[in-house]
């Protein structure tokens, strides 16, 4: 192999690793992308991942939530890996149950939750969007209930049906005699 294809090697790998989280470690792929391993580094909050990660390892930290889209930025994400950690499971964590279920659901239930007491220990699969609730989020109420203008239009077809049961029978009764 000539020298200048080393050297080519050598700068491509050297390159992809330079935007490496301290104090993870990273290799290059030889597809492309970034082995990215930041497991047992006492991480309690997510680093600045390079946009080209494909495999991250965040086991064995300190991290009890994710912020909302934190892997939108990393488009060839395939493995994560985020067991082993002291996970409060409520609603700072649906970004992250929804992610693995889109992309690794079998890894929804190796991950455990720490808290809140009452779901200790559970897969965090096996929580449903009530048990993990909804951080205050509300949809915004409407200038009317839904509810009222039902009622109101069953009211008035009941009527129209009633107004038209009356001409047919005034109309079948008076055809009678």
């Amino acid at each position: 192999m000539p020298a200048w294809v080393v050297l080519f090697l050598l700068w491509a790998a050297a390159e992809a690793t330079k935007d490496c989280p301290v104090p993870c470690t990273c290799q290059a792929l030889e597809t492309m992308g970034l082995w990215v391993d930041c497991r047992g580094q006492g991480l309690t909050s997510l680093p600045t991942l390079p946009a080209h990660t494909r495999h991250l390892l965040l086991a064995n930290n300190s991290l009890h939530s994710l912020p909302p889209g934190a892997f939108d930025h990393l488009p060839q994400l395939q493995t994560l890996d985020v067991t082993q950690n002291p996970w409060y499971c409520d609603c700072s964590l649906t970004y992250l149950h929804l992610w693995l279920e889109d992309h690794t659901p079998e890894a929804l239930h190796m991950v455990h939750c720490s808290s809140p007491d009452l779901i200790n220990i559970h897969p965090l699969g096996h929580l449903t969007g009530y048990e993990l609730g909804n951080c205050g989020w509300q949809l915004q109420n409407s200038w009317a209930y839904p509810t009222v203008w039902w009622d109101v239009s069953l009211v008035v077809v009941a009527t129209i049906d009633l107004a038209l049961l009356a001409g047919l029978l005034c109309t079948a009764t008076g055809s009678l005699d």
